[in-house]
């Protein structure tokens, strides 16, 4: 077995990607996650931060951290100071060696006295173990779910419902369809029309085309399904047309949609404690890891 004592320890940046992508390809395929943790611009903006740290074996990465440490407010009593980020990986062959507890410790200590949220976007028992260990607690937590696209769900379309793909035309009655299936749940921060439907245009790989708004018999809507490359982004339904299929309809169809449209498999998240989660796994959806975040208080 390989000794810690054989590692040598530097600072990364962006020459080293191909290294780090490994890395993350590594965990994600022994603890599960969002896929999406391996590609450039999530993986950039989670570990290559102001300050990096890396443990090398050889010519082999086996370990990192990026840590985000924000300016110092202009008063000590500023209460809106932000929180310092990280977020750590360690490779499965050297998991158990406390590498994952130095590179924890190396994050603290970059932080100052500023909160520290940790992320993890493939997320394991024992880095939860970890955490609390260095005394984090948990803030939030999502299952990342999968379907296997040769097996498709039958919903049939509910009474009175009829759906049409999004244009930019539906633009506002998107967003309000958005606003009012998401009003009523605790935390919900209201972006505004403008910043909301501006993130959908600017993704490249937003789909109009495949993402549908739902309309009553009044030609109201009361739910809509956005798609993004093969993810289920969001799905939401008006409280007064809830528990009569919407949502599970407008899911089905999208599945059939990215089907059709050559995908081998479409992907979504859902947080722990909404109850939509057992809708998707009826459906057909089956774990595929977790991703969440820790919060150390220092304040």
């Amino acid at each position: 077995m390989d000794r810690i004592d054989t590692l040598s320890w530097r600072e990364f940046d962006a020459d080293d990607l191909p290294a780090l992508t490994g890395l993350a390809e590594a965990c994600l395929a022994a603890d599960g996650g969002l896929p999406l943790f391996a590609q450039p611009p999530l993986l950039r903006a989670r570990l290559l931060q102001t300050r990096t740290l890396a443990a090398w074996h050889g010519d082999s990465l086996v370990a990192a951290v990026g840590v985000g440490v924000p300016e110092r407010p202009d008063t000590t009593t500023d209460a809106t100071a932000r929180p310092a980020t990280a977020t750590g990986i360690v490779h499965p062959d050297w998991r158990g060696r406390g590498l994952g507890s130095r590179l924890l410790s190396w994050a603290s200590e970059q932080a100052g006295d500023a909160d520290l949220v940790v992320t993890t976007e493939s997320w394991s028992p024992g880095a939860d173990r970890l955490f609390t260990a260095h005394g984090l607690h948990e803030t939030f937590a999502e299952s990342v779910l999968r379907h296997d696209l040769t097996a498709l769900p039958a919903v049939a379309l509910p009474d009175g419902l009829r759906t049409e793909p999004v244009t930019p035309q539906v633009g506002p009655e998107l967003f309000a369809t958005y606003h009012a299936s998401f009003a009523d749940r605790p935390g919900f921060a209201a972006p505004t029309a403008e910043e909301w439907l501006g993130d959908l245009a600017d993704d490249d790989e937003y789909r109009p085309d495949l993402s549908l708004l739902a309309r009553d018999p009044d030609g109201q809507p009361v739910g809509f399904v956005n798609v993004i490359g093969v993810w289920i982004d969001q799905v939401g339904v008006v409280p007064a047309w809830r528990k009569r299929r919407v949502g599970a309809y407008l899911v089905a169809a999208a599945l059939r949609s990215l089907a059709a449209d050559g995908a081998r498999d479409a992907w979504l998240c859902v947080n722990d404690d909404n109850p939509a989660g057992a809708l998707y796994r009826r459906l057909g959806f089956a774990d595929a890891g977790r991703r969440a975040r820790y919060l150390l208080r220092r304040h």
